[in-house]
């Protein structure tokens, strides 16, 4: 029989037992359910450690953490871009409800369980879920760092006394493209908040046509030329023009423009009223006396063209017609070249009826700078394009490849002289010249009309010059050299 004493001692054994594992375990509850309050043991939100923090301190700490100015580096300025400038905005209450829920996988007792035994458990990444404007990054980029960091490229400028350039000097500027992508993972980082903003090199725009306008005017008073000169340039890519008369280094007023005796550049119209008459296969005869006209500068094969092409009484007013019907009123062809011919009309326009200026213009034959190279310009764009007011006011009469036929003329007029000599060897000037002396032998006026075909881009350029004394060739020929010179370099910096 067992001992009463004993049994009594087990009894009181277990029950002590029972109650120590009864009081460790609230123990454990009471530990536990702190530990259950907050977020278990390595999660991260956002990349952010939130482990054994509430939802309170973890919402603080995400905001304390992407709150950060972002460090933006551009060239050597540093900016702060404070997240909210740009609409930067956690969206808090999706990151700690998903936390909770992956918290709460396991259950109440599973979870106590695993923290009872000090069982390890997977860690928890919840991504981060923000927003900003990009609009408003793009803008910040463009108004504050582009406008007050970037550094302009700077133009060409003409050489004083020269007829070079100085050439530009490339710039550079923000790439926003590039530079929201590296901002926006800056904003949506934790540690990598510093961006070495990224740049793009600029080129040297192409100076102002006013540089031009200013490099030419500059050339002509140094040559030191009296007389009155003209000069028209024209961009055939975009259609700026320059366009001035200097009379003794002054400026004449314009519009309207002034007379000049056109000579020999007056053959460019009636190269222009020729085509309009013939047909796709011309004689042999009229090709020949085409090319005598334009590249030799003939007179009698100018004349025979206006006689057997156009009209044998009235060739030259045929071509003043169309001269006028494109609008170029100011110049006109009044007779034949030939020794005694007599005019067939006389012509009063605007730019010989001036009463400021007289450069004693040439009755027979008138245009005026701007004219002329107006003419060209429309041969050029029948050519190249297809276009222009020649077969806008002609339709059917003269084609496209009769224009290109024009301009193989004009190139075959190679004296080495005026504008010609004035660009490198192997350029197309497609132009005709002119100059007359008086019975005496001296040259009060001297002309050159040209396109020109270069790399940079092409352009039509004229100059007139009338003297009434003399004009001596040699520094004239030099002064239009140095002005073509100029234009060249204009269009063609390196």
């Amino acid at each position: 029989m067992r001992n009463r004493g004993s049994i009594s001692f087990l009894r009181w054994g277990s029950l002590l037992l029972i109650i120590l594992a009864l009081v460790l375990t609230v123990f454990q509850l009471i530990r536990f359910s702190r530990y259950w309050a907050n977020f278990p043991a390595g999660m991260t939100i956002a990349g952010v450690p939130v482990g054994q923090i509430d939802r309170q301190a973890a919402a603080q700490r995400l905001l304390e953490v992407y709150s950060q100015p972002v460090e933006l580096v551009y060239n050597e300025a540093t900016i702060h871009l404070q997240p909210s400038t740009v609409g930067f905005t956690l969206d808090i209450d999706t990151m700690l409800t998903a936390a909770d829920q992956a918290r709460t996988r396991l259950s109440f007792w599973q979870a106590f369980w695993n923290f009872v035994w000090d069982r390890p458990t997977a860690a928890t990444a919840i991504p981060l879920s923000a927003t900003f404007s990009d609009d408003r990054l793009r803008a910040f980029l463009s108004s504050e760092i582009s406008t007050r960091y970037d550094q302009p490229a700077t133009a060409a400028v003409p050489l004083p006394g020269t007829v070079n350039f100085q050439a530009g000097a490339q710039g550079s500027e923000l790439d926003i493209d590039r530079s929201v992508a590296l901002i926006e993972s800056a904003l949506l980082s934790t540690g990598r908040r510093s961006v070495v903003l990224p740049l793009q090199r600029t080129t040297p725009p192409h100076p102002s046509m006013q540089n031009l306008d200013t490099l030419l005017r500059q050339t002509i008073d140094l040559s030191g030329y009296d007389g009155v000169i003209g000069v028209y340039l024209a961009d055939v890519q975009t259609g700026e023009e320059i366009s001035f008369v200097l009379n003794n280094g002054y400026q004449v007023p314009y519009p309207p423009d002034v007379a000049f005796t056109a000579s020999s550049t007056i053959k460019i119209a009636i190269m222009v009223s020729v085509f309009r008459r013939l047909g796709e296969n011309p004689e042999a005869e009229v090709v020949t006396n085409l090319e005598e006209m334009i590249a030799q500068s003939i007179n009698p094969a100018s004349d025979w063209l206006m006689a057997n092409v156009l009209d044998s009484l009235e060739g030259p007013l045929l071509v003043t017609e169309d001269l006028h019907t494109l609008g170029l009123t100011d110049t006109f062809l009044a007779g034949y070249f030939y020794a005694g011919a007599q005019p067939l009309q006389y012509f009063d326009t605007s730019a010989n009826q001036r009463d400021d200026i007289d450069t004693i213009p040439d009755i027979f034959n008138q245009t005026t700078p701007s004219q002329i190279g107006t003419l060209l310009v429309d041969i050029y764009q029948c050519a190249q394009y297809g276009g222009g007011a020649l077969l806008a006011t002609f339709p059917g009469e003269i084609t496209q490849a009769e224009c290109q036929n024009m301009i193989n003329y004009l190139i075959q007029d190679r004296i080495a002289l005026l504008i010609q000599a004035g660009v490198p060897d192997g350029t197309n000037v497609a132009h005709k010249h002119g100059w007359v002396p008086d019975e005496y032998g001296i040259i009060h006026d001297m002309s050159d009309a040209a396109i020109v075909f270069t790399p940079g881009g092409d352009y039509v350029f004229t100059v007139f010059m009338y003297h009434p004394v003399q004009i001596v060739f040699d520094p004239a020929n030099q002064l239009v050299r140095d002005l073509s010179r100029a234009a060249y370099n204009y269009y063609n910096i390196p």
